[in-house]
């Protein structure tokens, strides 16, 4: 009764700042969006699709907002079937009830709407949203989301000119239900047919610039399951943040964005006055695939013209390389991931260590993924409704060991013990020959050390204990590792996945369960009174 008390408190809290009974020109102000989300036919590579738009828009439209700021976005349904959009590098702090995965959040039935209540507490940066539920993210509805620093937090480099969001990934021409019958029938997803550009295929979308001025590009990986690379014919680019911290400023002529990642990079116009192309192209597949934009000078006349400059052709080593070289900006302003007040990351040990190998398991004929040899299964009861109302049945806690049992894979609703304000460190051991991607929701972590092979505890040798960047997206290259550092001290349910949507709707994901006894908001808010109910959970009361 007391986590339902103390949501109704949170409850009052929240409608009396609707109501504009709090100063919503505040230290943390307000701000409110109304989506519609329908189909509606999209052209991204020349051909008419049927597409998942927000407000008619593919993509959707950009969330612009300052750290502390509360976002209340109303999300109504008008498709013809259950729908959800999670925010990919937001931490919810405290609120896994808004994380907007099927582990935390009931869908939007068709014809209904859900208000989401976030806050980037304590965030900057560049993120972006996308629809979680089944291949919806295949179709669109995804869009960026920018987080600024509050006015008199300097950020450490001049204000740019201007402010440019890239949306870049791959993209298929099958409808999205095709793509999902393709992985319910046991079978890996067809090759994509391209790469676009904020929803455009080869130079359809323009950025303008002033010559002589500099400019801010923010580029996010949206993609289903390819790394692309980016860069900019004829300009440098340098580094300025990557998910929420601010980088030391080296600079690229250009840089591998891994699926789910995202990038801040400035650019300068000071390049003769013509037209320039913006080029993204696959990595790490035997098949290139290429788009461009377009950099346009706003006193050229002059179209581009010729091939687009070609990107590394060297494999992981290059790679490797650029990884290592992300350090983090030590001396700039600006929000810091946890621990609080020391930030020295280094200088704390462990308490745990977590070693998670992915697989690719063939079950009763058909293709999965694996994690421990765990290939999760989605409940009809979100975890997290069911761990509130103590419904049995739904998942064990310990379903997924942590470390691997090289067993054979089998079908779990696996959710694995963490316990709140801990600091532990976790192992991405891939032995499989293509590159993945891990996140985790919830959380920045450090990600200390990578490198081919086995991992072992000499390999803290060359862990950088000093100033490795703080990201919620890593990658994990071919018969290698990734080592992270991670403080849990956000209570709640966080999903733990490959941003390879192929391999998260296939079983490589679980969810990390980060427990606390306590029953006060200062720890975990309380279950939303707006929350939707479903599967077993139905029926029971939310005060």
């Amino acid at each position: 009764m007391m986590r339902g008390y103390l949501g109704v408190r949170f409850l009052v809290f929240l409608l009396a700042a609707l109501l504009g009974l709090l100063d919503v020109n505040g230290d943390n102000p307000y701000r409110f969006y109304t989506w519609k989300i329908t189909y509606g036919d999209i052209f991204p590579m020349g051909v008419k699709q049927q597409g998942i738009l927000i407000n008619g828009q593919f993509p959707g439209p950009q969330i612009d907002c300052v750290t502390n700021d509360n976002l209340i976005i109303n999300i109504f349904n008008y498709l013809n079937e259950p729908f959800l959009i999670s925010w990919n590098g937001l931490q919810q702090r405290k609120n896994s009830w808004q994380d907007g995965v099927y582990g935390t959040t009931c869908p939007i039935p068709p014809g209904k709407n859900f208000t989401y209540v976030l806050q980037p507490k304590d965030q900057i940066g560049s993120y972006f949203y996308f629809p979680s539920l089944a291949l919806h993210k295949a179709a669109g509805g995804y869009g960026g989301i920018k987080i600024s620093s509050r006015p008199f937090i300097p950020i450490p480099f001049p204000p740019p000119a201007g402010d440019y969001t890239v949306l870049a990934g791959d993209w298929f021409k099958r409808p999205h239900r095709q793509l999902k019958y393709f992985l319910d029938g046991g079978h890996n997803l067809p090759f994509p047919d391209g790469l676009i550009i904020n929803g455009r295929g080869w130079n359809g979308y323009t950025f303008t610039v002033d010559p002589g001025k500099t400019y801010r590009f923010r580029i996010s990986n949206v993609g289903i399951k390819t790394p692309i690379n980016f860069r900019i014919e004829g300009h440098t680019m340098k580094l300025v943040e990557v998910e929420g911290s601010h980088t030391l400023q080296n600079t690229y002529s250009s840089l591998d964005i891994f699926v789910g990642q995202s990038y801040s990079v400035l650019v300068s116009a000071n390049q003769p006055a013509k037209d320039y192309y913006i080029v993204v192209s696959s990595r790490f597949n035997p098949t290139v695939l290429t788009s461009t934009a377009v950099l346009h000078y706003s006193n050229s006349v002059t179209k581009v013209s010729g091939s687009p400059p070609s990107g590394p052709t060297s494999g992981v080593t290059w790679s490797l390389n650029q990884a290592r070289s992300i350090r983090w900006n030590l001396t700039a302003s600006g929000p810091r991931p946890n621990p609080q007040g020391s930030y020295h990351y280094g200088l704390i040990k462990p308490a745990r260590t977590i070693v998670l190998a992915n697989s690719a398991p063939v079950i009763n004929g058909k293709q999965r993924y694996a994690v421990n040899s765990v290939s999760y299964v989605s409940p009809n009861t979100p975890l997290k409704l069911a761990d509130y109302f103590n419904i049995g049945g739904v998942f064990t806690v310990g379903s997924i060991p942590e470390k691997p049992s090289w067993k054979s894979a089998y079908f779990a609703t696996s959710v694995m013990h963490a316990d709140f304000r801990s600091f532990i460190e976790i192992v991405f051991q891939n032995w499989e020959d293509c590159v993945q991607s891990w996140h985790i929701d919830g959380y920045s972590f450090f990600v200390v050390g990578m490198d081919g092979g086995q991992w072992t505890e000499a390999s803290r040798a060359s862990y950088n204990y000093r100033d490795t960047i703080a990201r919620s997206t890593t990658q994990v290259y071919p018969r290698s590792w990734t080592a992270i550092y991670v403080a849990l001290d956000n209570a709640g349910m966080w999903n733990i996945r490959s941003q390879d949507w192929e391999r998260q709707y296939l079983g490589q994901q679980f969810y990390l369960r980060v427990y606390t006894s306590s029953n006060s908001v200062r720890d975990e808010y309380g279950i939303p009174s707006n929350v939707i109910l479903c599967g077993r959970a139905r029926g029971h009361p939310t005060y």
